[in-house]
């Protein structure tokens, strides 16, 4: 009789490829590849709100077989271990695969690091699945839907169909509207900036700055012109020693920044860079609020720091965790294996892995040493204002050795000597105005939402992507600019909803989600006490008027069609002015003034819904657009033809459908990219993923489509086995 196995069950196939190594062939490891369950996308049969909250899922599209495949391993199991990942995801994930897999007493193992060691430590001290913690996360995705779903119906009724609103999310924004408001009532006011370049007797080149910024340009010239004829002088030396310590080891928050501000990455970017670090076994988990590290952890660094910079540069640090959600058992973000200075695949994991390096050694260095550094001069031969430079020498470097780049800007200043004469090279002005409030970069809005409470590290990610998914902002290089329409939800949700969007409010209820994992609060009565007030507060604001518009247009711009006074309104693509006469009258104008004609009718019936029975049939119109005029189907949304988009006949293979026998096969754009579909769509519903060769499978009669390099052809049909003919028994 066969010896029967124990199986491990994680999230993703590289986890579970990286544990497999380890583990001997003692258990079998299988991934459930994310999520098996979620709610469903209709909210209806979501939730059972009267029945206590209580969620009613379903299975993820396409999980059937992962679920079915784990169902057959179990069987066969002695015994099952869940190894899903440290946080409420990852023990919501366990707690379906329990659910669903059928399991009776599964065992429930964490680790933080996929090492060996960290693995044995795991099997050696299971769990059983913690109950409150796949509770919070429980609460956590209601919540939100119950939230999204009100509110975003609200907002369809009153603002404009397909606009979206959330928990998390909107208060986000009203953080980003809130300081471009600031931005666009500033009122700048205009200076002179004076910089002078020096030499000193060492030949050491120095930039110097005039301590003060004259307002006019009479003012500025004198200071040039002295500048230029007199003689420069060190009139004062100011100097005191500074210790800089370093920072703590990354937490999720702190990565995402750093990550954004010194490699440029977007935080969704860093934290998938990051899994693919963690699963390969190289870094610790990366979602976390923990700034620990364990004792062996912690003298494995001290050991290398010791050995590749001296004793002088090792000092054992600890660190206070300051977040309240933190989990002390949770370890920072840091290397599995701090002697390997490099690891990854490719360039941007090895990037990354480099600023995890280098935090996580440095946080155990000793404190860096500098001598704050002031130089005064002054220009002899005329009165006009000091100039300075402000920097610092460097003593004794400490933990910059390991982390150099986390110096910043600070300025390495020469040595000087009082009343030392400094030769000048240049000396030049520079016109500038005061500057409003800087917008919001991702990596400066996840530091703001951290220190006002707002969302978690698992969450700082998808916040970012939402806002720029819903079109509410968009990134130009770093900076997060908002678009009309998330000005127009966002100012909707305050004058409406500022209670809910609120900093204080948002932060309590983060804050009992997590009383709700430490057992501290009962699931039900937190969302009863929530939504009950919640949704009174909707269905108050159900009886308001529809916002038509958006307030009165510029003066100026007076409609095209008829003269009269125009008014701001918003369309999918942003706001336009309107005629204020619109129904009658239909004139219009882009947001900078130019006439937008309405849609103008081509004379062609649409080819995808052309055919449709009379009142149905859709009309090619032409249509003006952010990016110019574009040829459309009358009938979007319904039907989204667009002429030249490769889903319309004009791109046509000229292969025949062979199951309609009517129409042809046609490229169109689905969610997973190109796929090649029948032309009488929706009558024929024929559609294979790649492009049709014209011949037909001689084993079942359906397409042939191009493959790869090594496999040119291959049937369309995935159950025949031409479909991977390089399987076939030769």
């Amino acid at each position: 009789m066969a010896q029967r196995k124990k199986l491990l069950i994680v999230e993703s196939p590289a986890k579970a490829k990286t544990i497999t190594k380890y583990l001997g062939g003692a258990y079998i490891v299988k991934a459930s590849v994310g999520h098996i369950r979620d709610l469903p996308k209709s909210n209806k049969k979501a939730i059972d709100i009267e029945g206590g909250f209580i969620p009613h899922y379903e299975v993820v599209r396409g999980k059937e077989r992962v679920i079915s495949e784990l169902k057959e391993a179990a069987a066969k199991a002695d015994e099952v271990v869940l190894a899903t990942d440290p946080d409420r995801e990852g023990e919501a994930i366990a707690w379906h695969l329990k659910e669903l897999v059928g399991l009776k007493k599964p065992k429930r193992i964490v680790f933080h690091e996929i090492t060996k060691e960290a693995i044995e430590e795991a099997l050696a001290h299971p769990r059983v699945i913690d109950e409150n913690l796949r509770r919070a996360q429980e609460a956590r995705r209601v919540l939100d839907r119950l939230v999204g779903y009100d509110l975003s119906g609200l907002i369809w009724k009153k603002v404009r169909y397909g606009l979206s609103a959330g928990r998390v999310q909107s208060p986000a924004l009203r953080i980003i509207m809130e300081r471009e408001r600031e931005i666009r009532a500033f009122k700048p006011e205009d200076y002179f900036v004076i910089t002078a370049d020096v030499e000193t007797q060492k030949k050491e080149k120095l930039t110097l700055t005039c301590v003060e910024e004259p307002q006019n340009y009479a003012l500025a010239e004198k200071i040039l012109e002295v500048g230029k004829a007199g003689v420069w002088n060190v009139s004062d030396i100011v100097e005191s020693q500074m210790n800089r310590v370093p920072r703590p080891p990354f937490i999720t928050s702190t990565l995402q920044q750093t990550a954004s501000s010194r490699l440029g990455f977007a935080p969704s970017k860093t934290m998938g860079i990051a899994q693919k670090l963690y699963e390969a076994g190289h870094i610790t988990y990366m979602r976390t609020d923990s700034t620990a590290m364990s004792i062996g952890a912690q003298q494995q660094i001290l050991s290398l720091v010791k050995q590749k910079f001296g004793q002088e540069y090792a000092t054992p640090r600890v660190y206070k965790t300051t977040s309240k959600s933190a989990q002390e058992a949770h370890e920072a973000i840091r290397p599995t294996n701090v002697a390997a200075v490099r690891a990854g695949t490719t360039e941007e994991q090895h990037r990354l892995y480099a600023l995890i390096w280098g935090r996580t050694v440095a946080s155990q260095m000793t404190d860096a040493k500098l001598l704050k550094t002031k130089i005064v001069t002054n220009v002899i031969g005329g009165d006009i204002p000091n100039f300075v430079a402000n920097g610092s020498r460097t003593l004794f470097d400490g933990w910059l050795k390991a982390d150099p780049a986390a110096r910043g800007d600070d300025v390495e200043l020469p040595k000087v000597v009082m009343s030392e004469t400094l030769t000048l090279i240049e000396i030049h002005s520079e016109a500038k105005q005061t500057q409003p409030p800087s917008r919001y970069t991702e990596a400066g809005l996840i530091k703001e939402l951290e220190k006002r409470g707002i969302g978690r590290p698992s969450t700082y990610a998808s916040i970012m992507k939402t806002l720029s998914d819903r079109g509410y902002v968009e990134k130009q290089g770093r900076t997060l600019y908002p678009t009309d329409v998330g000005d127009v939800v966002s100012s909707f949700l305050e004058q409406h909803f500022d209670n809910y969007i609120s900093d204080t409010f948002t932060a309590e209820m983060e804050d009992e989600l997590d009383q709700i994992a430490e057992g501290k609060r009962e699931y039900t009565k937190t969302l009863k006490d929530f939504y009950g007030p919640f949704t009174k507060e909707v269905k108050s604001k159900e009886k308001m008027e529809k916002i038509t518009n958006l307030g009165d247009a510029p003066s100026e711009f007076k409609c095209p069609k008829c003269g009269s006074p125009m008014i701001w309104k918003l369309s999918r693509g942003g706001k336009f002015m309107s005629c204020s006469r619109f129904p009658e009258c239909s004139g219009a104008r882009t947001n900078e003034g130019k006439e937008l004609e309405g849609p103008k009718e081509t004379g062609e019936l649409c080819p995808l819904c052309g055919d449709l029975p009379a009142g149905k049939a859709g009309k090619l119109v032409e249509r003006e657009g952010r990016f110019g005029k574009f040829i459309a189907c009358s009938n979007y949304p319904k039907c989204k033809y667009l002429k030249g988009s490769g889903n319309g006949l004009e791109n046509s293979t000229g292969v025949k459908c062979p199951v309609c026998k009517e129409g042809e096969m046609i490229p169109r754009r689905g969610r997973f990219g190109i796929f090649y579909s029948c032309s009488n769509y929706p009558k024929c519903k024929n559609a294979i993923k790649a492009k049709p060769t014209g011949n037909i499978c001689s084993q079942c009669g359906s397409l042939m489509m191009e493959g790869t390099k090594t496999i040119p052809e291959r049937c369309s049909d995935k159950n025949c086995p031409n479909h991977n003919p390089h399987k076939i028994a030769k």
